[in-house]
């Protein structure tokens, strides 16, 4: 390029949005135009009428209505006309009802709710509306015959804007003149035609003995905007003037729709055949914002959306095809979020190389050609929408689980040939453990940890209410040393854990186990201890959490809610808790009054509190120890497999094992 090309501007004007629901139109024109032609009564006087703290005493004119049209009708043509002013839109509402709208004000938040409830008087005498959307809250009401200051637009006249009136440009008064010849190469080396520029209007602006290129934004054939670009890629735009999309006359009345992020990959993509395109006027920002839809009014850096708000609202397919970079990518979330995800389709830009991938549409033209970016184009895919997927998006996940390649995707063993064929522990899942008073319980799953830690290298949370940490230090590791804490009880010959053995111990329980404890009198509620097994899962990366047992949790609930409904939802949380993490989870939960139990083990549904611990849960399991010596030995323990949701790592039934009271393992018996 030559010296002369570019001019560089001092100083980069911007636009100023316009003022929520301004408009040129008078209320009392629209009034007169929907009246019959006899309509000439004179002015009379109605009550005073309030709004948000606005008391409006205009005179307003009688209505008088034709033989065609009753007063019911004319007031809600009337109504329509005012709320369609306020930016509430319907294309159908039923008078006497609550009809649920997108409030124009927050429109929703990210999910689009419509969360506006607008009720019409059944005679048409009057309108009001809330938004339910807490952050929003915009509510007011008007009536058919009042002027604007008597609705509750929320705006008053110290707190409204003056309306910016949009400068009038021609290309004469812009002294716009056709690309040079040196232009004309500039464009060819990014393979963009002098018919393309020609037809999307592409001039040129001299600053002295510079130049620098003009795109030139027009609506309806009418020039509404230019923005100008160095030879440092130094952007600006003609103050005062309307934000629109560039090619906005290309995509009027379109079913689908290209936005891209700069006018030189709206040209691009006209090279590729693709006319219905739009470039956005102000670029990318940074990031993608963490904070709620702005209302329209003040959505300043997107203030084009709205601007072209007719034009895309008749678009069932709009293509995201901005940059592939960070910013880029924020672009297109933000866009998603206006025009509403469902009807988006997001573009994945073909790979460069080993390291990178193609930037945007133009690059994509340069290195590959018009079919390549075509192809990219036809191939976009649905865009993300938050919690809906296809089984697409977890083909590799299901791949991995066929052939077997998915970590524990058939259970980690317990350790006991008896009951590996009934249960096994896969991460993500809920496990009740239930059983009478001083069954084994705890006991059983403290050796189930064991043989975990053991065989696969797992670590655990332990929230264990009812043991004292040294009490329940001394049967780990028994369990695990295998060799008695004290000298042996019980009649047995066993010799107790040498220093040594106690201090390899005291290393392993550092290095296995992490214990969640309440340090003061109080209840621990289920929240409380999720928070700190989190906080355990990033941290150490432990595999499972035991919570033992649900009484001794904090279940406070309102006063509304049941006993059942609380336990329900107590369960969702631990089991998402679960899933999330990967992390799988005993929860002991005792039956119902039965310390003087001798006979068979209990049900899952005598837990106290809900039958939801068997119906939530993917495994239920009851622990019963022989307690009758007529029925046979005393150191058998039953576990009960009640519950295997996933059939392909378990079943239901009964494994018997054998209980050492001197070391408190459990063994297979033989």
């Amino acid at each position: 390029m030559g010296s002369k090309f570019f001019f560089k501007p001092a100083t980069l004007p911007s636009l100023s949005p316009p003022p929520p629901f301004s408009s040129t139109r008078n209320p009392y024109h629209t009034f007169k135009r929907l009246l019959p032609v006899a309509c000439s009564k004179p002015i009379s006087k109605i009550p005073p009428y309030k709004a948000n703290g606005f008391t409006s005493q205009a005179t307003v004119p009688t209505p008088v209505y034709g033989e065609e049209e009753d007063l019911q009708t004319l007031n809600l043509k009337l109504l329509k006309g005012k709320l369609e002013e306020l930016g509430i839109e319907m294309d159908n509402f039923v008078p006497g009802q609550h009809n649920h709208l997108l409030c124009p004000r927050c429109y929703g938040g990210d999910s689009r709710e419509k969360t506006l409830a607008l009720f019409i008087n059944p005679d048409g005498s009057g309108a009001s509306w809330n938004c339910f959307r807490g952050k929003c809250g915009w509510n007011g009401g008007t009536r058919p015959y009042a002027i604007p200051g008597s609705n509750f637009t929320f705006v008053s006249p110290i707190q409204e804007k003056k309306v910016k009136k949009n400068r009038e440009i021609t290309e004469k008064s812009l002294e716009l003149e056709p690309p040079c010849d040196e232009l004309l190469c500039y464009f060819a080396e990014r393979l963009i035609t002098k018919k393309t520029l020609q037809r999307n209007r592409v001039m040129q602006r001299s600053y002295g003995n510079q130049i620098c290129i003009a795109f030139t934004y027009w609506r309806n054939g009418v020039l509404t905007s230019c923005k100008y670009r160095d030879s440092t890629k130094r952007f600006w735009q003609e103050k005062d003037t309307e934000k629109i999309f560039y090619g906005l006359d290309d995509i009027k009345g379109a079913d689908e729709i290209i936005i891209v992020e700069g006018e030189m990959d709206k040209l691009a993509m006209e090279e590729a055949g693709f006319l219905n395109c739009v470039s956005v006027p102000d670029g990318a920002p940074p990031s993608i914002s963490s904070k709620d839809l702005p209302p329209k009014d003040k959505d300043t850096k997107y203030q084009y959306l709205w601007n072209c708000k007719e034009y895309l609202k008749r678009a069932s397919r709009i293509i995201l095809a901005t940059d592939g970079d960070q910013p880029g990518k924020a672009l297109a979330e933000e866009i998603a979020r206006r025009v509403g995800r469902e009807r988006c389709w997001r573009v994945s830009w073909p790979r460069k190389n080993k390291d990178e991938y193609f930037k945007d549409a133009n690059e994509v033209l340069m290195f590959l050609g018009p079919t390549a970016l075509r192809d990219v184009i036809e191939n976009a895919e649905l865009y993300p929408i938050r919690g809906l997927f296809s089984f697409k998006d977890f083909f590799g996940e299901i791949d991995a689980y066929y052939h077997r390649t998915l970590g524990y995707e058939m259970g980690a063993s317990t350790g006991w040939k008896a009951l590996n064929g009934l249960y096994k522990v896969v991460p993500g899942e809920l496990t009740i453990v239930s059983g009478v008073p001083n069954s084994g319980k705890s006991e059983w799953i403290d050796a189930l940890l064991c043989n975990l830690n053991r065989s696969e290298g797992w670590k655990f949370a332990l929230c264990s209410m009812e043991n004292k940490v040294r009490e329940h230090a001394r049967k780990l590791l028994e369990k695990h040393i295998k060799k008695p804490f004290f000298d042996a009880q019980y009649g047995g010959t066993a010799e107790r854990m040498t220093v040594e053995d106690f201090e390899e111990g005291k290393q392993w329980l550092n290095d296995t186990f992490y214990l969640i404890r309440c340090e003061d009198d109080k209840l621990p509620s289920i929240n409380w201890v999720l928070d700190l097994a989190k906080a355990a899962v990033l941290r150490h990366g432990v595999h499972g959490l035991v919570i033992d047992p649900y009484n001794e949790l904090d279940h406070q609930r309102p006063i509304s809610m049941t006993e059942t409904e609380y336990v329900s939802q107590m369960l969702t949380l631990v089991k998402r808790f679960a899933q999330h993490h990967s992390c799988h989870i005993w929860f002991v939960a005792h039956p119902r009054q039965l310390h003087h139990w001798v006979g068979a083990p209990p049900n899952l549904y005598d837990i106290s509190g809900s039958a939801h611990f068997i119906n939530k849960c993917d495994n239920g399991i009851v622990i019963h120890r022989n307690r009758d010596p007529h029925a046979g030995p005393l150191d058998q323990v039953q576990v009960c497999v009640r519950k295997v949701r996933n059939k392909v790592v378990g079943t239901i039934g009964e494994a018997v094992l054998s209980y050492n009271r001197v070391t408190g393992e459990f063994m297979d018996i033989d």
